[in-house]
């Protein structure tokens, strides 16, 4: 019994022995199990990180033709910052008309005139006829015969009596009638007048039974109102005439820019249902009154240069803009945002080197204006560097596509 026991002890021991020393050969040099030289392995591959990294972000001149990259120094130029505003082109009072008639009568003659011609001062409308015009030249001619006849008969009593032959009641009674008759005569010449009638030439074979409606002013028409046979009164419109000599913009400026705008700043304007083509103006007048419902104040601008085609309330959209301050300014395209930071990219173009390296410039945006940003620099420029101004995305794409390896 005590022998197997032995025998058991012995074969155990054996069977140990021969484990440990088949695991200490597996572990050889080299076998990947070196956990030392493992160690060695990760801080070579950390330093060839940081090796890259110091190395920043390079391109080769056959990329930077292939991509198209261009170099320029800062642009000095007028990037000005504005006020946006709405509006419509406006009228003042006085560009508008009404023609309505002066008397009463039935409407002849009407011209073949339709909304939105164009119709000049003076220029014939249409006719009024009514029996009262034939009478009241009528009754002119009338009066103005007899102021003939009462003045000869005044002056024949003022010779006769300074001949002592006459009687002073008789003159007096002559220059009455003559007074009477002259306040007549110049009251019916002062209504035919205003109708239109002219009494310098008028004679009983030139008494007219109609009167023209005439255009007050010259603009486009905008409303008619007549045709013929219609029984015209003076209250009622016939015609709407606008006038655009005196066109100009009417703008709503909100209130937290109002502070900003002053009269002779420049503007430059589009009219959305007109296309695509920017007008200029000034402003000219400032409102002095807030309205409250759409928190804005007008203002009103003057036209400059080339002027829209005329319509009505037209909606405009309008810049206002408050300086002509020269700044540095790059192409739009130039400018990376790249999350909260907005940068360029800048290089030493070397015709002589293989590779170019580019720096990151951070900046901050202003104005922008025709195809131009200004913009203040957050980082200095090293000497004898030029921006990226064409292909920027380009570089930066690349800069990402560097840091995905990098990360791998």
């Amino acid at each position: 019994m005590k022998s197997n026991i032995k025998y058991s002890i012995v074969i155990s021991t054996i069977t140990i022995l021969s484990i440990l020393i088949s695991c200490g050969e597996s572990h050889s040099e080299g076998d990947g199990h070196d956990h030392g030289k493992e160690t060695t392995a990760h801080e070579e591959e950390g330093q060839g990180h940081d090796e890259h990294e110091e190395e920043g972000l390079h391109l080769t001149k056959e990329q930077i033709k292939t991509i198209g990259l261009e170099f320029s120094e800062f642009s000095s130029i007028k990037v000005n910052d504005f006020v946006k505003a709405t509006g419509t082109l406006g009228l003042p009072p006085n560009a508008y008309a009404s023609v309505s008639a002066k008397s009463e009568g039935i409407i002849n003659g009407t011209k073949k005139f339709v909304e939105g011609n164009f119709i000049k001062k003076g220029e014939l409308i249409a006719y009024i006829e009514n029996p009262s015009f034939i009478i009241k030249q009528q009754e002119y001619l009338e009066s103005n015969a007899q102021l003939k006849l009462k003045k000869l008969d005044l002056e024949r009593q003022k010779n006769l009596l300074d001949a002592n032959a006459g009687v002073s009641k008789n003159v007096q009674t002559a220059q009455a009638e003559v007074a009477i008759l002259e306040a007549k005569t110049i009251g019916l010449s002062k209504q035919l007048n205003y109708l239109g009638i002219s009494t310098s030439s008028l004679t009983p074979n030139s008494i007219k039974q109609q009167i023209a409606i005439v255009a007050p002013m010259s603009g486009y028409i905008s409303i008619i109102n007549l045709h013929n046979g219609m029984y015209a009164q003076p209250s009622v419109s016939l015609m709407e005439i606008i006038s655009s000599d005196h066109l100009h913009l009417e703008l709503d400026v909100f209130e937290k820019n109002i502070a900003e705008i002053k009269i002779g700043q420049k503007i430059s304007y589009t009219i959305p249902a007109l296309g695509v083509s920017i007008y200029k103006g000034e402003i000219s007048v400032i409102g002095k009154e807030f309205d409250p419902k759409t928190k804005t104040v007008r203002v009103h601008g003057h036209l400059d240069g080339e002027k829209p085609m005329f319509l009505k309330d037209l909606f405009i959209n309008a810049k206002i803009w408050l300086n002509e301050d020269a700044t540095i300014a790059v192409p739009d395209k130039a400018i990376i945002r790249d999350g909260e930071n907005v940068l360029v990219y800048a290089a030493k173009n070397d015709s002589k080197a293989k590779e170019i390296e580019f720096t990151t410039i951070r900046v901050i945006t202003g104005a922008t204006d025709n195809g131009f940003t200004s913009i203040k620099l957050l980082d200095e420029i090293p000497r004898g560097m030029k921006i990226v101004t064409k292909g920027a995305y380009y570089v930066y794409a690349q800069s990402k596509a560097g840091e995905l390896e990098h990360d791998h």
